[in-house]
């Protein structure tokens, strides 16, 4: 009696998890926000009989955690850095999708009066910046093509709220960063960008599945993918309708500053072919060398779901 009733307790919960695909984001994650917010993939995968649950993190380490650990099945976009970091951290990943590069939303921030106008000049600055986020390595290909390294600044490490204190404040020399930060630093504190990443770092966000929820529910992903890619192309086609949506989302960022951190995405969801993947290992071997990475990573150790 006993075993039947924990063997049906068991098969309860399992029938429980597959019905529910848990999305882990950020307030950051764009495209995530506007369909959450509109409701619209949550109707698509009601027909399919599962359950959206989503769960919002600070930033993108502890989201790939969370996914390592199972407390997450997919993530919204995370820099091109974090699969690194998590792969460093013995995660076994899947790349889902990607959002083709976009190099000038992420930037080397100063204030408007700075003395600093080069990147040389970051020599012995203290600079803001968030571990494992697309702006690190933005940092560390800065200051290596300034004949510089790691050790020639302070690093502050800092969460994006955190790092955009510290710079209002005076407490750090330069805020390094990623719309829509950015672009309210721009506006806002009025921000001078020392160098963004044309030329230095692509910035290509990636989305993260668990290879278990990969290989049981292609269709669910299919769906989330069609969703991605349909609302990347609403956003660049209405700029006005996603500001509106996405301003009191982003702590209630006025239009035009949507519109300008917006314009520097290109929102172009896309699949992910292990031959994408080569800037990758360049970030992986640049982290290692810096001495940020405790190992080397083969970026091309992961897995890649194949859009049906």
């Amino acid at each position: 009696m006993r075993r039947t009733l924990l063997a049906t307790l068991a098969l309860l919960s399992l029938t429980t998890q597959a019905d529910t695909l848990r999305i882990g984001y950020q307030k950051s994650s764009t495209l995530f926000t506007v369909l959450k917010a509109q409701g619209t993939l949550d109707r698509a995968l009601a027909k399919q009989g599962i359950e959206l649950s989503w769960h919002e993190f600070s930033s993108g380490l502890p989201l790939l955690e969370s996914l390592n650990v199972d407390n997450i099945d997919l993530t919204a976009d995370v820099a091109d850095t974090v699969p690194v970091f998590a792969q460093a951290a013995g995660a076994h990943i899947t790349y889902f999708a990607r959002e083709t590069p976009s190099p000038t939303a992420q930037a080397i921030l100063v204030p408007h009066n700075s003395a600093l106008r080069t990147l040389a000049d970051l020599k012995g600055k203290r600079v803001a910046l968030t571990r494992a986020a697309g702006s690190h390595y933005l940092l560390i290909a800065a200051l290596q093509k300034a004949g510089l390294g790691f050790h020639d600044i302070q690093p502050a490490y800092l969460t994006p709220a955190d790092g955009r204190a510290a710079f209002e404040n005076g407490n750090v020399d330069a805020w390094v960063t990623w719309d829509p930060y950015v672009a309210s630093a721009e506006r806002q504190q009025r921000a001078r960008v020392l160098a963004d990443g044309e030329g230095l770092a692509s910035y290509q966000r990636y989305y993260l599945v668990s290879s278990a929820y990969a290989k049981a529910h292609p269709q669910a992903l299919q769906a989330v993918f069609d969703a991605l890619q349909h609302t990347g192309k609403w956003i660049k086609a209405h700029p006005a309708d996603a500001a509106e949506v996405l301003g009191p989302l982003w702590g209630s960022i006025d239009a035009d500053t949507v519109q300008q951190a917006n314009a520097r995405r290109t929102y172009d969801v896309q699949p992910v072919a292990l031959t994408d993947l080569g800037e990758q290992q360049k970030i992986a071997d640049a982290f290692f060398k810096e001495g940020v990475l405790p190992k080397a990573v083969d970026t091309q150790a992961v897995g890649v779901w194949a859009r049906k």
